[in-house]
């Protein structure tokens, strides 16, 4: 259909249709039609750069909602031009033609779609063209996303960072002695670099695996330690003690013994995955259930062994079995980094997808989503990130549950894009607080996992009696 010619130039609007084909809830044509006179317009744009051409099905859909569309715009005595080609192209042509003094249209969100509409804003401001866009998809604008304390997402990020960065400093300069920026100085932050790296990789896997995770079990009580993963790291530091005595701890040290432990841990997380996930009958909590179960045996098999250990084997035992930064060695770090920040980029990239599972089972079916195939993805992601931190420096039980609670309450939002990077700033600050909060001003070396465990149990307890349930 040709663009009519406008009969008052001055007063009429241009409503750009684009996957909004209605007349109601539509604040675009709302706001043009206070304005004065409509005229809607529909391009079917697949040569824009990075604009997905459509499908068979999708035009057959498209050609549907038109014709319903062209029909409801009838009865409100508004043109509907059709046109074909480059959106940056097509509007500026019909803009003149019509004569129109305004174009509104609602707001898409993807990449090339947002680049077509700054386009097109940009040559409607250089001509004196009025274009306003307007939020139609969306509860909230990502832009204004803020806190359940009504600050602003992206303040709370940054007072983490902050407090991250400087308990970090803390414990590079803290107690040493010589002048601040002085190669003296630096020589001896040098070697306390290594501890604080390592907080970060644990608290990036901590954070992120735990949030993964509960968003796969609906369940935000639970965590990633239910599936074994600390029981199975105890009993392979006990069996090793048993049978090789005191000095079976240095066989355990290097690097292909950390690569043989992360591999045993991902290869019971994928057994478990594989056997209960698949089949007609997959369940997950039948899953979670028997990871109980296999590590509650585990533990009860490492119990026994390490009663029959004498008093020096068992206490160079009790040191491996308490999460703490000195398990770790520097030369994991080439191999632990990497596998986290594949694992974790993984998840981070996965983030629209754990949107939906959130949902429920249910919702995600129905919006298309493999719902069993993403839960075992997220899950073996989950496992990749877990091995590495327990292989890295033990159990710590409770504190992926304590980050990933504070996370929610400091980020306020169920986008996971959002929900990680809180998390992990959440966990390094924890980490790299708890600390520096001991040894330098308590002095109590040593007990840091013990105290983040207790924080984390009171916490986990809390949660339970509030909510009265699992």
């Amino acid at each position: 259909m040709d663009a009519p010619e406008s009969p008052d130039r001055g007063t009429t609007t241009i409503v750009w249709f684009r996957d909004d084909l209605r007349v109601t809830d539509h604040p675009a044509l709302d706001a043009a039609c206070r304005r004065g006179a409509v005229v809607a317009l529909c391009v079917l744009d697949q040569e824009s750069e990075g604009v997905r051409p459509l499908g068979a099905a999708a035009k057959w859909w498209l050609d549907g909602s038109l014709r319903s569309l062209r029909e409801s715009l009838r009865e409100l005595g508004i043109p509907l031009v059709l046109r074909r080609g480059p959106a940056g192209t097509v509007l500026p042509e019909v803009l003149e033609r019509t004569g129109a003094g305004g174009i509104t249209w609602n707001r898409r969100y993807g990449g090339p779609e947002l680049a077509v509409d700054a386009g097109v804003k940009q040559w409607c401001a250089e001509h004196g063209v009025e274009a306003h866009s307007f939020q139609a998809a969306l509860l909230h604008e990502p832009w204004t996303l803020r806190t359940g304390a009504g600050g602003p997402y992206w303040t709370v990020v940054a007072v983490l960072a902050l407090a991250s960065a400087g308990f970090a400093f803390g414990l590079l300069a803290w107690d040493n002695p010589m002048p601040v920026g002085s190669d003296g100085f630096w020589r001896i932050a040098d070697r306390r670099v290594t501890s604080v790296v390592i907080m970060a990789v644990v608290a990036f896997c901590q954070a992120i695996a735990t949030v993964s995770f509960q968003t796969a079990t609906n369940n935000r009580i639970i965590t990633p330690s239910i599936m074994g993963f600390e029981s199975l790291y105890v009993a392979i530091q006990t069996s090793t003690v048993y049978f090789l005595g005191a000095a079976g701890i240095l066989v355990l040290q290097g690097v292909p013994q950390f690569l043989l432990q992360v591999a045993l841990m991902v290869a019971l997380s994928l057994a478990l995955y594989g056997w209960l996930l698949s089949g007609r009958y997959g369940n997950l909590q039948v899953m979670l259930l028997v990871g109980i179960i296999i590590g509650g045996g585990l533990g009860s098999v490492s119990t026994f062994m390490q009663r029959l250990l004498s008093p020096s084997e068992f206490d160079v035992l009790s040191a491996r079995l308490f999460g703490s930064v000195t398990n770790a060695q520097a030369d994991y770090l080439p191999v632990a980094v990497p596998l986290c920040l594949l694992a974790g980029g993984a998840l981070w990239l996965r983030s629209s997808r754990l949107n939906v599972v959130a949902l429920g089972r249910d919702v995600s079916l129905n919006l298309g989503l493999r719902h069993r195939a993403e839960i075992m993805g997220t899950l073996f992601l989950v496992s990749v990130l877990m091995a590495v931190s327990t292989a890295l420096v033990g159990p710590m039980t409770f504190l992926g549950f304590l980050v990933a609670t504070l996370a929610y309450q400091f980020a306020d939002t169920y986008d996971h894009r959002h929900l990680f990077p809180v998390a992990v700033l959440t966990g390094f600050l924890v980490l790299t607080g708890a600390y520096f909060v001991l040894n330098h001003v308590f002095y109590a070396q040593g007990v840091v996992s013990i105290i983040i465990e207790l924080v984390g149990g009171s916490v986990f307890l809390y949660v339970i009696l509030r909510k009265g349930r699992l």
